[in-house]
């Protein structure tokens, strides 16, 4: 498949992208080296290939799930610029 020039202006078209005309034959020829570097990977074999999430095989890490110490209501609040009865005191936004 080959792109021509009304092609590659269709498609910056559809993109939103402002080309300049003297521009859009450079554009229609590196959407021809994509397609031809697509139709080059369409011909690599991988039947036998397993499926893979990452290129080298790694388990996420994980962190011990342990109880932690909570209850710093006071702590927490003691940053805020404005606390009110154990809450965070933000202004009205809805009028």
């Amino acid at each position: 498949m080959s792109i021509d020039i009304e092609t590659a202006a269709k498609v910056a078209k559809l993109a939103r992208i402002k080309v300049e005309d003297e521009a859009l034959p450079a554009l229609a020829q590196e959407f021809n080296d994509i397609l031809g570097f697509i139709e080059q990977l369409n011909e690599v074999d991988v039947d036998s290939v397993e499926p893979m999430v990452s290129v080298t095989p790694m388990r996420l890490k994980r962190r011990v799930d342990g109880v932690t110490d909570g209850d710093q209501q006071e702590k927490v609040l003691k940053n805020a610029p404005d606390a009110r009865e154990g809450f965070f005191a933000v202004p009205k936004v809805v009028e």
